[in-house]
């Protein structure tokens, strides 16, 4: 019984140092080497979990994440590091970011999903990897079996699961902003003909007017001369009548008839 008390206090402890080792390195990061962190190359990456924003567990509850934002947004505030202004908004934004999404409920529940499909697929990672080891005789244990690199094989899965689901997000923000143009591009398309369609119109009115105007010109003019012709041909057809009938006075005269003559 002692021994058993023996071994629980033993592992307490170890496990009380590396809580405290932990404590002791996050403790020596200086504003500087917080913003830093969360700058250095290939952060995008990293900082898409919010719990490794946070340098937190998953299982950690809200009211810890609300003091280490707390901490950690005083830490690398612009205002607490006036020479290093533009990567401390940035720091200072991450880490906002990150806490909005897990003071959520909602989107905090999303992120321990993303941890449970993690270790779902971790373990049938392993358990395939065992099976082909036994397969080909050579099982003799994983590097995962170790809770070290177990935890590890986890970590790398969650950072893989939140760059597939940024992915995605990207690509429906891409097909989202392609459709928008296309339907803007449409409904400029679709402006224009209207716009094209009025000005024919309003063409169209215009010269119709144009067109009865011309005509009604056209036949105040054909009017005017044909009264001209017919007055024109009234006095041909008088001077006609006149001379027809000088000339039938003339032709109405019957010379005598000549008598034969007797002897």
């Amino acid at each position: 019984m002692a021994q058993g008390g023996g071994h629980e206090e033993q592992t307490f402890n170890e496990f009380y140092t590396e809580v405290k080792e932990i404590e002791k390195r996050d403790s020596v990061l200086t504003s500087k080497q917080q913003i830093d962190r969360l700058l250095r190359p290939g952060a995008t990456y990293f900082n898409l979990n919010p719990f490794e924003v946070l340098q937190l567990d998953c299982d950690t509850p809200l009211e810890q994440i609300k003091k280490k934002y707390r901490s950690l947004s005083i830490l690398v505030h612009p205002d607490k590091n006036p020479d290093n202004l533009e990567r401390a908004q940035q720091a200072f934004e991450i880490i906002s970011k990150a806490y909005k999404t897990l003071e959520n409920e909602t989107t905090r529940k999303k992120c321990l999903e993303v941890y449970e499909e993690a270790k779902d697929r971790t373990d049938m990672m392993i358990a395939e990897k065992k099976k082909k080891l036994k397969k080909e005789g050579k099982y003799d244990g994983v590097p995962e079996d170790e809770p070290a690199k177990y935890k590890h094989a986890i970590y790398v899965m969650v950072m893989k699961l939140f760059a597939d689901i940024e992915r995605r997000r990207q690509q429906l923000e891409v097909r989202d902003m392609e459709e928008r143009k296309r339907k803007r591009e449409a409904e400029i398309e679709e402006e224009e003909q209207r716009d094209l369609q009025k000005e024919w119109q309003k063409n169209f009115e215009e010269s119709r007017q144009n067109r009865v105007n011309s005509w009604h010109t056209f036949q105040a003019g054909s009017s005017t001369s044909s009264g001209a012709t017919s007055s024109s041909a009234a006095t041909t057809a008088t001077t006609v009548k006149s001379k027809k009938s000088k000339k039938a006075k003339y032709t109405s005269f019957n010379p005598p008839k000549i008598k034969p003559e007797t002897r």
